[in-house]
């Protein structure tokens, strides 16, 4: 894999470039908020290269949180791919390719999501450098670093940029500026890189064993805990929104008077959803809200790894910042381990404890 060396102010320029005849999306800072996105921009100078994490991961380009799958009429259907654009989607931090990753093995191998794959192709992936805060979990799922699934990784060095060649994609797109690109690094750039490995390594303080949890999981299946957890709970599914490997859906059909064509909708759904295990006749196999968490969590602790060889979670920590009740990853692996866990639905439990 190449590398070369980008100096800081010459990345606009390179990104303006390559972008010509395509949508570039990046990260970018809501107005007077703290959130960031990644949304198409034509003003570069927008792009953040400072943040943490966005509000949604990069899923959302790749399946929509509502898409339509195909029109269909009298003499036949339709399949719409209108939504599907040649993009470069830069600000991908390693956790999120790692996502990317964990979805390419479900859309994209044994049983191919042709709306899923002809995203992909048509998007460019250019991963950025990230610096961990509190909630950052990549380290203890070894996603912290990635080595595949980009076409260029942006290393920042402050001063300047490592870039990694991940693709002949990537090749092609150092090729249209050579210019900014230097080859060849010196000691000092070595030595450079190796000090910012081992601070980044530092710098994470929050840790999660992921080796003991499929084992914790089988052990503690009818622990308490869930049932704890299930009492204080919302059931409003934004931990599978939020999340990067997340990928249940719903798909409806909308038909249409006067001969005007129907349309089939394929939408973002959630296993912790009480509708989502509702089936015909009205019987619903999971209505605990319990039951439905211990099958997330089963699912990013336990299940996927048995079948991926890794974890489903990639130590993003969207799911830290955004439940209302405390009800995480973090807390939930915490709580399997035996620790005392100081979250609200903890302190919930022992409230209502009669």
């Amino acid at each position: 894999m190449r590398i070369l060396k980008l100096k800081r102010q010459n990345l606009f320029p390179f990104l303006q470039a390559i972008s010509n005849g395509a949508e570039l999306w990046g990260p970018i800072k809501k107005d007077n908020q703290t959130i960031f996105n990644f949304v198409p921009t034509e003003e570069i100078a927008k792009l953040n290269l400072n943040f943490t994490r966005t509000l949604l991961p990069p899923k959302k380009l790749f399946v929509p949180p509502s898409f339509i799958m195909f029109q269909v009429t009298n003499k036949g259907y339709q399949e719409d791919y209108s939504w599907i654009k040649e993009r470069v989607l830069f600000g991908l931090h390693p956790c999120d390719l790692h996502g990317l990753l964990n979805l390419d093995r479900i859309f994209a191998q044994n049983f191919p999501d042709s709306y899923y794959v002809q995203a992909r192709q048509k998007t460019l992936l250019l991963g950025l450098s990230c610096w961990p805060d509190d909630y950052c979990l990549c380290q203890s799922t070894h996603t912290d670093i990635i080595e595949e699934g980009f076409d260029l990784f942006f290393t920042d060095l402050e001063d300047y940029y490592l870039v990694w060649i991940g693709s002949s994609k990537g090749d092609d797109l150092i090729r249209l500026k050579p210019e900014f690109f230097e080859e060849g690094l010196n000691e000092k750039d070595i030595e450079s890189y190796i000090k910012w490995r081992e601070r980044r390594a530092q710098a994470f303080k929050t840790k999660i064993n992921f080796v003991f949890m499929p084992d914790l999981m089988e052990l503690k299946y009818n622990s308490p805990l869930w049932e704890k957890a299930g009492a204080a709970c919302l059931a409003c599914g934004s931990c599978s929104m939020v999340c990067p490997t997340c990928n249940c859906y719903n798909v409806r059909d909308e038909i249409s008077l006067g001969n005007k064509p129907g349309r089939r909708v394929r939408e973002w759904d959630s296993c912790t959803l009480l509708e989502y295990s509702l089936v015909a006749g009205g019987e619903n196999f999971r209505e605990k809200k319990s039951s439905r968490l211990k099958l997330w969590y089963t699912h990013k602790l336990q299940a996927f790894g048995s079948k991926f060889g890794k974890p489903s979670c990639v130590g993003c920590g969207r799911c830290l910042v955004t439940c209302p009740v405390g009800i995480n990853v973090k807390s939930i692996s915490d709580s399997l381990e035996g620790q005392k866990v100081d979250a609200f639905w903890v302190r919930f439990s022992e409230e209502v404890r009669p």
